[in-house]
């Protein structure tokens, strides 16, 4: 092909759209990020593009190593809703990572301590049995709850964390939720943060998840 011929070529195909990233290019196949969580993932009550999944999706969008992040998440769901769509979830998408974010709903609900662990243990087991690593978040419950309940919930992640020998971010909402100034923080429902607090969510849980990301 003639010098001229392949200037007017990229020109066409850049005026198309067809320039792609240069590591899809280069043929280096991105890694997915797989969010499974609930309407503190979801965005819910909040603008689409600042929640803080969609924040770390930016975040990696500037690295050097391509990245995909799959937010699955839904507003309201369970442990239970979870683990029902997980194997679905790992055979469609085949993620790098999973970071589970489920749990506030179990306790919203008053469901069981134990199923709340059995579900999220068998989610767990479900992604490193796919090759995936796995990130646990946290949850933690006001003290309306009962310092005692409050205690036990908390420790579920932490106790599941553990056992499986897998990631953990203790509290997703730590300096949001705890913060002397928690009221402003959330949204009119005191449930769900603003769109403010997202960017505090996603630094409390990049220093856990970037080693998984090498």
């Amino acid at each position: 092909m003639h010098r001229r011929d392949f200037i007017s070529a990229a020109l066409a195909s850049a005026a198309a759209g067809l320039w792609l990233p240069a590591h899809a290019a280069a043929g280096v196949q991105a890694r997915t990020v797989l969010v499974v969580g609930d309407s503190l993932s979801a965005e819910y009550g909040i603008a689409r593009g600042s929640g803080w999944v969609a924040l770390l999706e930016a975040r990696l969008a500037k690295g050097k190593t391509p990245w995909k992040v799959v937010n699955a998440s839904i507003s309201g769901d369970t442990t239970a809703g979870g683990r029902s769509r997980m194997a679905a979830l790992l055979r469609q998408h085949q993620p790098t990572v999973v970071v589970i974010e489920l749990g506030g709903n179990d306790a919203l609900r008053g469901l069981p301590l134990q199923s709340t662990a059995d579900n999220l243990r068998a989610m767990v087991q479900a992604a490193k049995a796919s090759g995936a690593r796995v990130l646990l978040l946290g949850m933690q419950v006001p003290p309306n709850y009962g310092q005692s309940y409050a205690r036990k919930f908390a420790d579920v992640f932490v106790d599941v964390s553990r056992e499986q020998q897998t990631a953990l971010v203790p509290f997703l909402l730590k300096g949001i939720a705890d913060g002397p100034d928690a009221s402003s923080q959330f949204q009119a429902d005191r449930i769900h943060p603003r769109a403010e607090a997202h960017p505090r969510m996603l630094e409390n849980v990049w220093p856990t998840l970037e080693p998984l990301l090498r």
